[in-house]
């Protein structure tokens, strides 16, 4: 059987176990796709597909991250001089300590150092998630604090749950470093990403606005309820925003997000368009966090994720902007490669060492769905097999 065949057998398969409505899968290796399969449907009627249109969500973050050192490169940006000099809005952030005892009223303090472009890249400057971390949406309810997804620029004046630098703690320092890209080059963070990023990488069906030709091709979304079952939802970013979403507010394909993890494969290159310089390249692919880990994500929102741990019992750093695995994954990626993921299980992989990079989309909530993860596992091995 080829894996082809046998990637497109665990795709129906998963459907028909209700892993998800549709799944669309593409693997590459540093030269070009070596597969591209889908199952199921993106709505009623409608079979899901390799150019099928899917909310890709925090895998968006790789992708700023990318227009973010075009900036250092360029010499606009730094990485580690304070982003104030940026974001004036950054000069003096404060630090969660807790709730007083008599009304709830939020605690802060002065941060003990500067954010840096370098903290926000990987998740160390202290912002977080509602989702993740409940002492933020405590914050957020008692000062109407609106949450990210609506991409109004409120949703940003949430205080860190830590010191710059002290630990990593997954939340909005990227969509921050969207708004210092628009500083430094004047443009919106839409028109930098078409111009500098995805329309050098035929990245065609990638953007904030869905038009015609992607609205005609989107998937629904779903939620997985108590009782298993997927059933529609409401659900689609701003189209309107008040800021672009740098950390998690593109639409795209498993197609075009393949080309991405392919120009990772080729050190910052793809098909004649150099996107980084080979060494800025290698030093994203680099673990920037260590003695510090990644650690378990505890769901505060249950309805918008279960607990998150990819790789339980393993040390996991974080590049520029990617998860890295410490070890081998037997049947799988080599140490050192690349990951993350969106809140609508979409998953990506990029291994450098062994040359193999994909991408798993499906539409759906809870995030880390178990399901969804072991389909993502079993399509790697095939990939990894075949």
């Amino acid at each position: 059987m080829s894996a082809k065949t046998s990637i497109e057998t665990l795709l129906r398969d998963a459907v028909a176990s209700g892993v998800a409505r549709g799944i669309a899968v593409a693997a590459g290796d540093s030269r070009g796709t070596l597969v591209e399969a889908a199952a199921g449907e993106r709505a009623p009627g409608q079979p899901m597909a390799p150019d099928t249109v899917v909310w890709i969500a925090s895998m968006t973050k790789a992708i700023t991250a990318t227009a973010a050192l075009q900036q250092v490169e360029k010499g606009r940006l730094t990485l580690d001089n304070p982003i104030a000099e940026v974001l004036p809005e950054l000069a003096h952030p404060e630090v969660l300590v807790g709730f007083a005892p008599e009304g709830g009223e939020a605690m802060v303090r002065p941060a003990r150092r500067p954010i840096t472009l370098r903290h926000l890249l990987t998740h160390t400057s202290g912002f977080s998630y509602d989702i993740w971390n409940p002492g933020i949406g405590a914050v957020m309810a008692a000062q109407g604090i609106p949450g990210i997804i609506t991409c109004q620029r409120a949703a940003l004046r949430t205080p860190l749950v830590a010191d710059p630098g002290e630990r990593w703690e997954y939340g909005i320092g990227i969509d921050w470093a969207g708004l210092a890209v628009e500083k430094v080059t004047g443009k919106p963070l839409a028109d930098v990403l078409r111009e500098d990023v995805l329309g050098p990488l035929g990245m065609r069906d990638t953007g904030f606005r869905l038009g015609e030709a992607q609205r005609a091709r989107l998937s629904a979304m779903h939620a997985r309820g108590e009782d298993g079952a997927l059933a529609p939802i409401e659900f689609e970013i701003p189209q309107d925003p008040e800021f672009h979403m740098g950390g998690g507010g593109l639409y795209g394909t498993v197609r075009d997000y393949l080309r991405f993890c392919r120009m990772w494969l080729n050190r910052g290159t793809l098909d004649g368009a150099r996107i980084l310089s080979e060494a800025m390249a290698t030093e994203a692919m680099r673990d920037q966090i260590g003695p510090l880990s990644v650690t378990p994500m505890k769901t505060a929102l249950p309805g918008s994720s279960h607990d998150v741990e990819l790789f339980p019992g393993m040390r996991k750093g974080w590049g520029l902007s990617f998860l890295i695995n410490e070890e081998a994954v037997p049947g799988g990626r080599a140490a050192g490669s690349l990951a993350w993921a969106g809140l609508a299980n979409t998953y990506y992989w990029i291994d450098p060492q062994r040359d193999r990079a994909g991408v798993i989309a499906t539409q759906q909530l809870p995030f880390g769905d178990p399901k969804v993860l072991d389909t993502f596992e079993r399509f790697e091995h095939a990939v990894y097999a075949g």
